[in-house]
């Protein structure tokens, strides 16, 4: 297979950007390795990420950010450009917005090709993800307000359930277990590693060699 074989499959198997609803409901959560600590009376505030994969001639990479030091929440942390929906906003608006706000990524160099599950996150959001290919890289230019740093991860290492690892902390006295995908000198986890994984799923869950299927659409 080639990279032309992965769009297909995300244009086949993800969410048309049609069916986005502000009142969707979300498939998967934070709350999926953490079942007996589910807040789910929380109202949730609708956000959306981009998830931006670049079609290099080696292989796909997903480009990820690492979160400004400076800033109130999540500090420092592995994340999709993104951030909560405007009033009137789609999740696609959103995504591209945020994308050009935190790293100047042109939506014009962006074919969105599809929706993954909303995720609601423990924080009370409901995030859309959005993915979007990128048939070369874009030059890019980071806010240093909201952006520590841009780099890309292998589609295939991200792909490779043999890279999810669960982890976990003490929160407020209780354990709390989350997906984790430590990749080089990057800890991809929480929130990012569940709305991959997520994708992971939907995308290669019913292949009977999933591995070898992500491994060559990666190629």
């Amino acid at each position: 297979m080639s990279l032309p074989a992965l769009r297909r499959r995300l244009l086949d198997r993800l969410s048309p950007v049609s069916a986005w609803s502000p009142d969707g409901a979300a498939a998967r959560s934070d709350f999926d390795l953490n079942p007996g600590h589910d807040p789910s009376d929380i109202p949730l505030r609708p956000a959306a990420v981009l998830v931006p994969l670049i079609a290099r001639p080696d292989g796909v990479q997903a480009l990820m950010t690492r979160r400004a030091d400076t800033l109130a929440s999540h500090t420092g942390q592995i994340a999709f450009p993104g951030g909560r929906l405007d009033p009137g906003e789609t999740a696609v608006e959103a995504a591209l917005r945020e994308a050009r706000e935190e790293i100047d990524l042109d939506p014009a160099r962006v074919e969105v090709l599809g929706l993954g599950d909303a995720y609601r996150s423990g924080t009370g959001f409901l995030i859309t993800p959005v993915v979007g290919w990128l048939a070369e890289p874009a030059p890019l230019r980071p806010s240093p307000a909201e952006v520590a740093e841009v780099f890309e991860a292998p589609w295939d290492f991200l792909m490779d359930p043999a890279n999810h690892q669960r982890g976990s902390l003490e929160h407020e006295g209780m354990r709390r277990w989350f997906w984790a995908m430590p990749w080089r000198d990057r800890y991809i986890w929480g929130v990012t590693a569940g709305i991959l994984r997520a994708l992971r799923d939907r995308l290669y869950g019913d292949e009977a060699d999933p591995l070898l299927a992500a491994e060559e659409d990666a190629a």
